[in-house]
């Protein structure tokens, strides 16, 4: 028999939809956030070269922070808007299966968020010369790539987070009569993805280095036709599920 919560009945086609919506609002900004952020460290961080890094830093420092910002504001507001309207909208598909996805994306932004504490590092080595004054000028602008490369590590933990909720995500929509299941498809693809750039960053670098970027490349079409679907359409149908 056909069973439904309070919760389920006076849910509506139309409320389902602007949810769906805001999520993929949400999630737009959250792409376009992390593009953002990941282009200006890219940008200013010379690999290999504390010194030019330390300069490049120094010189744009004010895109630097914005870089920082920019990350902060999507972790603690779309991301987390986007996580709870997703696992509002496909709890009823797979309850446990949502929440899987939602405490993986939760983890994914409480680790991210720590690690960019490492970011500010070089701005903080920049502000702090007296209290440094021990160091020298090479050690200093060291600590500061260290501190950079530390932030890549953690981000690559968060990712391996993010592998989960990408791929909760596919085995839902699979499941649900929400999303088209092709998106459903390349969300599990991404999860496997992201988990093997990670694991091989962790434990095989040589190997990272080989699959970067093309691994990333199924996660982007997972990520972004989720977001865009979501956005323009919302939800195909009401889901009929069964308990």
């Amino acid at each position: 028999m056909s069973s439904l919560s309070h919760e389920q009945a006076t849910a509506t086609p139309s409320s389902m939809r602007v949810e769906a919506r805001i999520a993929g609002a949400m999630y737009w900004i959250v792409i376009a956030g992390g593009l953002f952020a990941g282009a200006v460290q890219d940008s200013l961080t010379v690999p290999g070269a504390p010194a030019a890094t330390a300069q490049a830093i120094a010189a744009h420092q004010s895109l630097w922070r914005w870089g920082i910002g920019v990350h902060l504001v999507y972790l603690a507001g779309p991301a987390l808007i986007m996580d709870v309207l997703l696992y509002r909208i496909f709890k009823k598909a797979q309850p446990t299966l949502a929440l899987v996805a939602l405490a993986s994306a939760l983890t994914v932004g409480a680790v991210e968020g720590a690690a960019l504490l490492q970011l500010y590092v070089p701005l903080a080595v920049g502000e702090s010369r007296d209290s440094l004054a021990a160091l020298g000028e090479g050690q200093r602008q060291a600590l500061a790539y260290l501190a950079i490369r530390l932030y890549d590590t953690g981000s690559g933990f968060a990712l391996l987070f993010f592998s989960g909720f990408c791929a909760a995500t596919g085995a839902l929509i699979l499941r649900s009569r929400l999303v088209p299941h092709a998106i459903g498809v390349l969300m599990l693809l991404a999860g496997i993805c992201y988990f093997l750039n990670s694991l091989a960053t962790i434990v095989a670098p040589a190997l990272a280095g080989v699959l970067l970027p093309w691994i990333l490349l199924p996660c982007f079409a997972g990520e972004v036709s989720l977001a865009t679907w979501l956005l323009a359409k919302g939800i195909v149908e009401m889901p009929r599920f069964t308990e």
